[in-house]
């Protein structure tokens, strides 16, 4: 959990210090377009990291990022037994003690990080590609 909690500070500040990167190169002349890339690929990846460890935390305290808590009693009058949880997906399952449970799925939190994730993989890939054809470019002009 201490882990859990460091990533998710560092991950926070690497984001914000991404952001500012980019603040500065797009202020450059001629805009270093494969650098600004890279920096936003970082941004994404660290605020899926960040969101990932954010949920993945707050399920570790037994609170979770779901929209509802789990009732002591369901609808049929049985008590709450126990509750598991998954880390991925983040999810958590009131389990009571007739054999129902109630899944509580944060479908934003997962769909935001996988998106993220994804972006910051094409994103870097985009700025290997401007990289290489601009170095390419470089070399047949000399």
């Amino acid at each position: 959990m201490l882990l859990t909690g460091a990533l998710l500070l560092l991950s926070g500040a690497a984001a914000v210090a991404c952001a500012v990167v980019i603040a500065l190169l797009g202020r450059a002349r001629p805009r270093p377009t494969a650098r600004i890339l890279a920096a936003a690929a970082g941004l994404l990846g660290c605020l899926a990291a960040a969101a990932y460890c954010g949920g993945r935390l707050s399920v570790a305290l037994g609170r979770g990022p779901f929209p509802a808590l789990c009732e002591d009693v369901n609808l049929s009058g049985a008590p709450l037994e126990g509750l598991r949880q998954e880390y991925w997906p983040l999810r958590n399952a009131c389990l009571y003690a007739d054999g129902s449970s109630v899944e509580h799925l944060p479908p934003s939190i997962n769909v935001f990080v996988l998106a993220a994730a994804v972006l910051a993989a094409a994103t870097a890939c985009a700025a290997v590609f401007v990289s290489r054809r601009t170095r390419s470019a470089l070399v047949r002009a000399a």
